[in-house]
């Protein structure tokens, strides 16, 4: 089903001390969906987000907010009242949980008999019913946050902007966290933006991505569209597209690519799925959770591509382990505690990676020798 835009953004453009640091042709922001920017610090993330709030000045470009334009002061003040955002830093008033949590409800006029319910609901749905009496002095960063939240929700906002709420929290508190804004933004279909770095959040509450750098936006599109199917070598490689690979096509044919990595005898061929010339020079990009390791050649397995390799590295990843290989190339590949105790891997260790033709995704980038 589609969903109608909320929020235009047509050639953003902000300068500071003369530099250029954001530039966005168009970005679009549909109701009911969460909208990530992701990219590394100083991508331009939070300027974009700041841009999109009406709460920082442009040099060029236009916002329109369900149709009217926000150039217009009178509308670029109606839409503040209509729009929430919450920073990295909780910014807390030195008093109660329920008096910050009530701050938007009371300044705008709304009784004490209307607030009061208000705020314990929230309070109550983000966990921390039990701490409105308390300081905000003397919270965790974790509990600041989910105040800072309650009372963002607490306004009803139009929409939402989360600037990397979670960067200050420990592990424990993030996880928590990131479970419950989940859940409250899929009960509530909240309009929302957030800013992070960290694919993971990122995929457990965004509908759609865009990846940004050097304050521009390299691709927009769905999770899974932009996960697998990144349309430039830094997007492949920032949404976890660990393996990128620089082949030749050397024949095509029904969908099918055979690739040739290096050059001469010992040159490696890799079978992928996607239309290109003979000839042409592509990236070939591989997430490491699409690779297979095995102690021996399967002959029986469905995968296109089997190489044998030595591990060069064995790294933990959060509940996985990532290896990587020396086949000839790099290749990257993630595997549980279980199958690295089975397999016995270690650095040093002879293995053999598979994947299938349809976990090989091609970049093609014109110019591609003198970039890569």
């Amino acid at each position: 089903m589609s969903r109608a835009t909320v929020l235009e953004a047509r050639n953003l453009k902000v300068h500071r001390g003369g530099t250029q640091v954001l530039d966005v042709p168009a970005l679009d922001l549909r109701a009911g969906e969460v909208l990530a920017l992701m990219g590394p610090n100083g991508a331009g993330k939070s300027t974009l987000m700041l841009a999109l709030a009406g709460l920082l000045p442009l040099s060029g470009g236009n916002l329109r907010f369900k149709g009217a334009d926000l150039g217009v002061r009178s509308e670029r003040e109606a839409y503040r009242r209509r729009m929430t955002m919450v920073f990295q830093d909780p910014l807390l008033f030195d008093a109660t949980v329920a008096q910050n949590i009530a701050t938007g409800p009371r300044l705008r006029g709304l009784p004490s008999a209307v607030r009061e319910p208000a705020v314990r609901a929230w309070a109550e749905r983000l966990g921390i019913g039990h701490l409105l009496d308390r300081s905000a002095r003397h919270l965790s960063g974790g509990e600041a946050q989910r105040t800072a939240l309650a009372r963002a929700f607490v306004l009803g906002p139009e929409i939402l902007f989360l600037d990397e709420p979670f960067a200050s929290l420990d592990a424990p508190a993030r996880e928590g966290l990131l479970d419950d804004l989940g859940r409250i933004l899929a009960e509530t279909g909240s309009t929302a933006v957030i800013s992070t770095h960290d694919q993971g959040e990122a995929a457990r509450l965004a509908h759609r991505l865009s990846v940004m750098k050097g304050g521009a936006i390299l691709q927009t599109g769905g999770l899974r569209e932009v996960m697998n199917h990144p349309q430039d070598p830094f997007v492949a490689a920032f949404v976890g597209m660990e393996t990128l690979l620089k082949g030749q096509v050397a024949a095509s044919g029904e969908g099918l690519l055979t690739l040739r990595l290096g050059k001469g005898a010992d040159g490696h061929e890799v079978l992928a799925m996607g239309e290109a010339r003979p000839g042409q020079t592509v990236l070939v990009g591989i997430r490491p959770e699409n690779v297979s390791l095995s102690l021996h050649t399967d002959k029986s397995s469905s995968a296109r591509n089997a190489f044998p390799g030595t591990i060069a590295k064995v790294i933990p990843r959060g509940p996985f382990f990532k290896i990587e290989l020396d086949c000839g190339f790099f290749l990257a590949a993630y595997v549980t505690a279980q199958s690295l105790a089975e397999l016995g891997l270690e650095p040093g260790g002879a293995i053999v990676a598979s994947f299938k033709a349809t976990a090989a995704h091609l970049i093609r980038r014109e110019g591609l020798d003198a970039e890569v």
